[in-house]
């Protein structure tokens, strides 16, 4: 079976510093996949070029059976690859719902756009509540709510997450974290950067471990969550 997302020897360079030195690896349909390692690994550098940002220096990215390396970063979103970024970027003078909106800019389906912000309510209730409320008066996990609201309203076959726990409370990454399990549920194919590795390689069909731009380390989420380098390294343990 071909794999929905599929990654070959890819490399990425800031300049002359090589940031991602030719990684691979593959996302099935239906999959949550995990990327974890420390900060400078090449985790959001991945993502971002996946999704068009950046230019990568060679390798290939073969999306739903097209090279992606042809698109701009519209055009891979209109081809259903969503993402939601680190930091979240959402606008903060604009409503909660107009930052929804703003996440179908590229669909016409006026019906099917008000049942998918009716369905991003369903899914956060708290922004629902406040759908008239400037977005930046959220507090960091409601806004990380309306970055994964505003990603699912280009209806994408793949979901990346880029950090969606990164200073967020305890209850409030768990909300998360159960709001990524109910989307999986859905059959959303969802790609997870995440700092917790714990929480991420828990959830996660397959989970790959990067270290200065290197995939080091790949398996099922549960071989990784018990894998003694793994639990030194990421979980804390001695």
């Amino acid at each position: 079976m071909t794999a929905l997302l599929e990654v070959e020897d890819l490399k990425v360079a800031y300049g002359k510093i090589e940031a991602v030195k030719g990684i691979s690896f593959s996302v099935e349909a239906g999959q949550v996949v995990t990327l974890i390692g420390t900060n400078g690994a090449g985790k959001t550098t991945t993502l971002r070029t996946l999704s068009g940002l950046l230019k990568p220096l060679s390798g290939s990215i073969t999306f739903d059976g097209k090279p992606l390396r042809k698109y701009r970063a519209d055009q891979i979103v209109a081809l259903g690859l969503a993402h939601s970024p680190e930091g979240r970027h959402i606008f903060p003078r604009m409503t909660i719902e107009d930052n929804l909106r703003l996440g179908a800019y590229l669909r016409d389906d006026k019906e099917d756009i008000l049942k998918d912000i009716q369905a991003a309510y369903d899914l956060f209730p708290i922004l629902g509540e406040r759908r008239k409320q400037a977005a930046g008066t959220l507090s960091g996990g409601e806004q990380q709510m309306l970055a994964m609201g505003r990603a699912m309203m280009c209806r994408p076959k793949l979901l990346m997450l880029d950090e969606p726990s990164m200073g967020l409370s305890p209850i409030m990454m768990q909300k998360i974290m159960e709001t990524i399990v109910e989307l999986k549920s859905r059959g959303t194919t969802i790609l997870l950067v995440e700092q917790n590795a714990q929480a991420a390689l828990s959830l996660a069909d397959q989970g790959h471990v990067m270290e200065v731009g290197n995939i080091v380390l790949s398996g099922t989420g549960q071989d990784l969550l018990h894998d003694e380098s793994v639990r030194k390294a990421y979980l804390g343990e001695d």
